[in-house]
């Protein structure tokens, strides 16, 4: 297997999750904001081959799209808003669908720890039209050849 990041980087990736739907004005974590939280390891950026801000940008892009489709015009998505509170917002249905699939992930593995490469392994997996498979494909990624990459065996 690819070592992608470490044990203790899960924490770091749900805590970035977290401050990234904080930043988004968000009340819940979506796959989204694990995402980019994924993106703040430098490892899972190469991985996929795109930046946490690019990510970012195009997130907001996004946003914009679906709220024109709606009729509301927000054009400031991209400042960042003030953090609301210290408590982690609860996960949306989707993420914590991400959650089951990386205990499966590392399961598979007989791995003791959820680690991060898991937790990216369970983004890879939701399809369209899930918030995270939506970023993933408007930012060009190739979610098979990244998952096929990451359940390489190590030489």
């Amino acid at each position: 297997m690819v070592k992608l990041l470490t044990t203790d980087a899960r924490k770091r990736v749900l805590t970035t999750a977290a401050e990234e739907a904080h930043r988004r004005g968000d009340r819940r974590i979506g796959t989204d904001h694990m995402l980019l939280g994924l993106l703040h390891e430098p490892a899972a950026a190469k991985l996929l081959g795109v930046g946490l801000d690019d990510a970012r940008r195009v997130s907001s892009t996004l946003d914009r799209a679906a709220l024109a489709a709606v009729g509301l015009d927000a054009p400031t998505l991209d400042a960042p808003l003030p953090v609301r509170s210290r408590r982690r917002p609860p996960f949306t249905s989707g993420s914590r669908e991400v959650l089951k699939r990386s205990v499966d992930e590392a399961r598979a593995v007989k791995s003791r720890h959820i680690e991060a490469r898991h937790l990216l392994l369970g983004i890879l997996s939701r399809e369209r039209p899930d918030p995270a498979a939506e970023l993933l494909a408007a930012m060009d990624v190739d979610v098979a050849g990244a998952r096929a990459r990451l359940k390489r065996p190590a030489n």
